[in-house]
């Protein structure tokens, strides 16, 4: 029976940019990063002498589970994968959503620091639960599709 939720995690092409990135721009606190290059890591994702560069973050001030992170950030070292397109209407193309207080000012503040939008301007939701919400997605440098909402009040 599954007792809680551990983390998420994408893979990246840097890892050091992306950390970069998403404690700069998004603002999450960087946790601690390690490498993996051993027979265990090696035997999880199924990749004969795997090294990994792995980065763990979390969002300030969130209830910290026990692995004290939210999110995972993977560089494989070896083997490089290639870069897939990552339309978000691709069977197992995810994207992470994160909740803010005010879309708008955060959509201005993020377009100042060159983040790349999907639309024009904060999506008014005017249907179904989050109705009275606003949600716009984006993309990291990766081309890994975020999306900010704000519930309605």
């Amino acid at each position: 029976m599954i007792q809680g939720f551990w983390h998420v995690s994408f893979t990246v092409r840097d890892i050091e940019a992306s950390v970069k990135w998403y404690t700069e721009v998004l603002g999450l606190e960087y946790v601690r990063g390690q490498e993996q290059a051993n027979e265990y890591t090696a035997k999880l994702v199924a990749f004969p002498h795997a090294h990994l560069k792995v980065a763990q973050l979390r969002v300030p001030g969130e209830t910290i589970p026990l692995s004290r992170h939210h999110i995972e950030l993977v560089e494989y070292v070896n083997p490089r994968g290639e870069d897939i397109p990552l339309d978000t209407n691709r069977t197992g193309v995810g994207h992470w959503a994160f909740m803010v207080d005010d879309i708008h000012k955060e959509f201005e503040r993020m377009t100042a620091l060159g983040v790349k939008f999907k639309a024009e301007e904060p999506v008014a939701i005017v249907a179904g639960v989050n109705k009275g919400g606003f949600t716009i997605y984006f993309t990291d440098p990766d081309g890994i599709t975020l999306e900010l909402i704000q519930p309605p009040s």
